[in-house]
């Protein structure tokens, strides 16, 4: 079983940062690719961004690319989400996932993730 805990959400004005925070315990997170996803109210859950297990290959949506990072520190068991010049639309609940399967490339789609954190809020206010 692994766990996954986001942190780093928050309230911000348009135009700053923030850094998203997703820690794992349980199970060998280093051999599982990563993803980040959110959800707005009223809205479909949507990825965000995913790191190869080894962090060689990232994905953007084309929404976010250019403004959002994503990165991760296998030795700390913690995948990072950078955000830069946020924009009202961004404001979500970000849920990071891990992979169903071990050494499998990122994906895009939630389907292919099988363990979720409990999210955290961003607000971005213009």
């Amino acid at each position: 079983q692994v766990q996954l805990v986001e942190s780093g959400g928050g309230l911000v004005q348009a135009g700053d940062s923030l850094r998203l925070s997703c820690a794992a315990s349980g199970r060998t997170f280093n051999s599982y690719s990563v993803g980040w996803f959110r959800q707005a109210p009223g809205k479909e859950r949507e990825f965000v961004a995913a790191i190869h297990w080894a962090g060689v290959s990232t994905n953007y949506a084309d929404s976010v690319k250019g403004r959002f990072t994503i990165s991760r520190d296998n030795a700390k068991n913690t995948v990072y989400l950078q955000m830069n010049n946020l924009k009202p639309e961004d404001t979500a609940v970000y849920y990071c996932a891990a992979n169903r399967y071990p050494y499998s490339s990122a994906s895009n789609y939630g389907r292919d993730y099988d363990y979720w954190g409990q999210g955290t809020q961003v607000t971005v206010s213009s």
